[in-house]
């Protein structure tokens, strides 16, 4: 149906910006995609907050590493929410899967898709370069993924300072 891309920084409002166009699109059924994983309690408290945020009438997918299955699984008029990509990547990237293939599937699965859909990825490719090889892969794969993702998209839409800026569509 439609595609929307939303990219940005850490804390920029890239998920209440999703989540508000969500829930002012027309749609049957609101899905909200979560990739996060709570391995600790810090993790499970901001789980918690993105629940709170979001507020009842939302059914919850939780997709570490399925995504482009949950995404396809999802019916023409179901609007949703993927929040958010970068985790997605780190949960494969830590399981040593083959990134290319994954977000290939993944980009080809949301243009299946006949649901509205809001994807909503970190920008992590704006501050200093990593100390790290780890780090540099995980920037330099997700700066990829995030290619690939507006490459696909009907829409892009950088948030900075809670502030949209469209970029494409």
């Amino acid at each position: 149906m439609s595609l929307t891309f939303v990219l940005g920084g850490a804390r920029s409002g890239k998920t209440s910006y999703a989540l508000r166009e969500a829930w002012n699109h027309a749609g049957n059924r609101r899905v909200m995609i979560a990739t996060a994983q709570a391995h600790d309690v810090e993790m499970a408290q901001r789980i918690a907050r993105h629940q709170a945020e979001r507020g009842a009438g939302w059914v919850t997918v939780e997709a570490p590493l399925e995504l482009a299955e949950a995404v396809a699984a999802l019916d023409a008029g179901d609007v949703a929410v993927v929040d958010c990509l970068t985790l997605w990547l780190t949960n494969h990237l830590l399981a040593e899967a083959d990134l290319a293939q994954k977000v290939g599937d993944l980009a080809a699965a949301l243009k299946a898709s006949p649901a509205a859909l809001y994807v909503v990825s970190n920008e992590v490719g704006q501050g200093i370069v990593p100390d790290n090889a780890l780090a540099r892969r995980f920037r330099d794969e997700a700066g990829w993924m995030n290619q690939a993702m507006a490459a696909a998209a009907d829409r892009a839409v950088l948030v900075a300072a809670g502030l949209p800026l469209v970029l494409k569509g």
